[in-house]
């Protein structure tokens, strides 16, 4: 019976399954990419590679016509039978003639602008037709750097792990997936990932997902990193020119007109290109359009093109999405980088409505040893065939996977690495052993020297023992850090050790330890390289510091999909800090403040002596979140269409004297989202209340993130007040905190003369706080982000104006570097 099955099982593929190979050239011979093949009256389809080459599976014995279509090619059609088993297909495509005389041209009227705006009219109505359906879904990446130098910045560069040859040339990521998903407009997403392959890594899994090709020229917008307007929006004539190239007829005499779309405005962020509409249905055909960087405020980026075509099949009466492409190219440094990204739908299966549990949060998941399938299975079912470099590239990688594995190959590149130069000891060290997967790392010195008042210089370094272990995603380090004050005089030492316990529920554990600083607000409002430059240069000691001994134990992880806990608790013995140093390098007309945040005028301790133990647990909800899952993790998706609500509880207990303890409640919502073409907004609200805390030492008081420095090196800035002086609002009442911020994303500054050519983006905000016994605190900012040169793009000024109560408090000027993108 066993050898019965098996020979069936050989001859029954060989009966019902046949595969079509060729190639398809223009009439020149010139290979053609990206052409749809697919079976007629159906959707089942592939495409050609850049060589001009595909594959094509046919089902059964009875003979199929196969269509050829090309934009702006003529669409051919061949009648295969299977049983003839052609080994090798060539097809040749002629050029398009387009012709004008079916344009019923009215007076003075550009001919295009009825098409555009009766496609507009129908856009709803057409994309809904395809807005709910099941299909099988290819998806290929690739990434390849090109004439990468042997430096950068005077640094070498490498050969990125042997990708690279001795041109600077090579593919750097090369993967596959195939799957079964499910959509329904607007985003409604259901993937089942069934294969996943990536070029010199057995072990990974791709990120060629489905949820990051929904590109629907039916929207209003397309979201390339920043928000594009589709050339059939319904404000699309503000953003788009419009000429019609000509016309011609497809294989079921449909009317298609090439319509060429160019922007209006260099700097908006608008297509260029290429769409043809079909008449009288006034649906998409196909499309080639390029988006520039930096008309979507992506400096390094140079474009991309997004090239869509579309099959019309007379049962169902739709035009489907057959096949999409979106290649790349970016640089800077003299880097070329391009990626190419091929993704083929096939067998639809529309529906009018799904079942009610069809889709959840889970948006994406991958089938059990999904990374695992064979070069024969990859060969049977992928419906692209692969480039001979994609092909050589594999071969290599997993030839040169299986060698760089070995602990023979790993422990010689460690050799090479683990060696002890003359100044490691000023810039750090780390020692390896890749085979095993654990690491010593030491810090160095000279990366980490500052100044402030309390320890004058000081130096800061440390060294720390990671294992890690890839297939579970878990890892445990420990280590110690050290800090030496030259004018203080100390010597501080602090210890810890963390770990990554699960990726599946993203739990982790920490226990640190040990003598330190630390700023008054635990938040760090003025970083240790600002402060060195305040106080060496204007004399401007903003930084105020406290010493504690601690003990401390955290641990969080997500309780349920969207609900995550933090908790800790800590044993603090505090002591108060004075100045040990007046030095500056440049000579000021003033003396230092005092180490006390309270009485910055009188050199006298902020607090007594004393020991206290603090309790916290938070929860932040994040409503709605969506994830994919991996055999090796859960990988969290948030949902911007709703907010983000923390809650939290704090209790300071077991106090040297009974007046230091105290009850804390508090909550932040942060809502983020983007509004279409017309900029990000984002809001943090705050608000909290102390209980039984009159006494509290002003360790534990809520501080607020104020700025005296006028420079900022955040992002946004969602949790400062930039005129606000340090400690100035502190509190151990209650308190209502709101920041919200508004990016117009060239929205406006695109539309301006002259100031267009900034490239730069305005951003309006508002900032308040109220605690009991003061006039709320207000600020009003308005700024310009994205300004530098070229590329490089990363600072941004703002004007704001401060008000207590109802009155004019003050303005000034804030300089931006973006280095971080937190809100905390």
């Amino acid at each position: 019976m066993r050898i019965y099955l098996l020979l069936l099982g050989l001859c029954v593929p060989t009966y019902m399954w046949s595969q079509l190979k060729g190639k398809v050239t223009d009439d020149q011979g010139t290979p053609l990419t990206y052409v749809n093949i697919y079976i007629e009256n159906t959707y089942v389809g592939t495409t050609t590679n850049e060589q001009g080459n595909f594959e094509l599976n046919l089902v059964g014995e009875t003979p199929v016509h196969i269509i050829f279509q090309y934009i702006g090619f003529k669409t051919q059609k061949r009648l295969i039978d299977p049983k003839n088993k052609p080994a090798f297909l060539e097809i040749q495509l002629k050029e398009e003639n387009y012709s004008l005389k079916e344009v019923v041209l009215n007076s003075g009227e550009n001919p295009a602008h009825p098409i555009i705006r009766k496609a507009i009219a129908n856009r709803k109505l057409n994309g809904d037709k395809a807005g709910r359906f099941s299909a099988d879904f290819y998806s290929k990446g690739l990434f390849k750097l090109k004439n990468v130098p042997k430096k950068i910045l005077g640094q070498e560069v490498g050969d990125f792990g042997g990708n690279l040859d001795s041109t600077g040339t090579g593919i750097i990521y090369l993967s596959e997936t195939i799957s079964k998903i499910s959509f329904e407009k607007p985003d409604n997403l259901k993937e089942r990932i069934i294969a996943s392959k990536i070029s010199g890594n057995d072990n990974g899994y791709s990120y060629n997902t489905a949820r990051a090709t929904v590109f629907d020229l039916y929207d209003n917008t397309l979201d390339f990193g920043g928000k594009v307007i589709s050339p059939i929006a319904d404000n699309a004539f503000n953003y788009y020119r419009y000429q019609l190239e000509g016309t011609f007829y497809d294989e079921h005499n449909h009317l298609i007109n090439k319509i060429k779309v160019t922007p209006k405005r260099d700097l908006e962020p608008a297509f260029e290109g290429f769409i043809y509409i079909v008449e009288d249905q006034w649906t998409i055909y196909g499309a080639e359009l390029t988006i520039k960087g930096y008309r979507i405020k992506e400096e390094f980026l140079n474009s991309m093109t997004l090239r869509q075509t579309f099959s019309f099949n007379p049962n169902t009466k739709i035009w489907a999405k057959n096949i999409q492409s979106l290649d790349i190219e970016a640089g800077a440094f003299g880097i070329v980088f391009e990626g190419r990204f091929t993704y083929v739908y096939s067998n639809y299966q529309f529906k009018t409505a799904f079942d009610r549990n069809t889709f959840g949060r889970e948006i994406v998941s991958f089938e059990l040893e999904a990374n695992k399938k064979d070069t024969l299975f990859w060969s049977k079912v992928r419906p692209v065939p692969l480039t001979l470099e994609e092909t050589i590239d594999y071969r290599k990688k997993d030839s040169v996977q299986t060698l760089r594995k070995s602990k023979t190959y790993l422990d010689s590149v460690d050799r090479l690495r683990n060696k002890f130069k003359w100044n490691s000891i000023l810039n750090g060290y780390t020692y390896r052993n890749s085979y095993e997967g654990w690491n010593i790392n030491y810090e160095g010195v000279l990366k980490l020297a500052h100044f402030n008042t309390v320890q004058g210089w000081n130096l800061t370094s440390g060294i720390s023992y990671t294992k890690r272990n890839e297939e579970k995603g878990s890892y445990y380090r420990f280590g110690s850090n050290f800090q030496y004050g030259f004018a203080d005089e100390r010597f501080r030492a602090t210890g810890y050790f963390n770990t990554r316990l699960s990726r599946m529920n993203n739990s982790f554990l920490s226990i640190s330890g040990g003598n330190q600083v630390a700023q008054f607000n635990p938040a760090n409002p003025i970083s240790p390289s600002i402060n060195t430059v305040s106080t060496l240069f204007f004399k401007d000691n903003y930084m105020k510091l406290y010493e504690k001994n601690f003990v401390r134990g955290a641990y969080q992880q997500e309780l349920i999909n969207g609900i995550y806990m933090w908790s800790s608790v800590e044993y603090e013995d505090r002591i108060p800090l004075f100045n040990s140093s007046n030095y500056t390098l440049i000579k000021r007309d003033k003396e230092y403040t005092s180490n006390n945040p309270l009485n910055p005028e009188e050199d006298i301790e902020a607090f007594d002596r004393h020991q206290l133990v603090k309790a916290n647990v938070q929860f932040r909800l994040n409503f709605g979140q969506k994830y994919f899952s991996r055999p090796d993790g859960k990988f969290n998706i948030r949902n911007d269409k709703y907010p983000s609500l923390f809650v939290g509880y704090e209790k300071g207990f077991a106090g040297s004297d009974r007046s230091y303890e105290y009850d804390f409640i508090f909550g932040r919502l942060l809502y983020e989202q983007t509004l279409g073409n017309k900029g990000d907004f984002a809001v943090n609200f705050k608000a909290g209340k102390f209980f039984n805390a009159d006494g509290i030492a002003f360790v534990d008081y809520k501080h607020f993130n104020g700025n005296q420095t006028h420079i900022n090196n955040g992002d946004r800035y969602l949790n400062v007040f930039n005129l606000l002086p340090y400690y100035s609002r502190s509190t151990n009442d209650s308190y209502t905190e709101i920041h919200a911020e508004h990016n117009f994303q060239g929205y406006i500054m695109n539309k301006l003369p002259l100031l267009k050519h900034l490239k730069s983006t305005l951003v309006l905000g508002y900032h308040q706080l109220g605690v009991p016994g003061e006039k709320p605190y207000q600020e009003f900012t308005v700024g310009l982000d994205k300004l530098g040169f070229g590329k490089f793009r990363i600072f941004r000024v703002d004007y704001l104006r401060s008000y207590n109560g109802s009155g004019f408090a003050g303005d000034g000027v804030i300089f931006g570097i973006k280095l971080l993108d937190v809100v905390d």
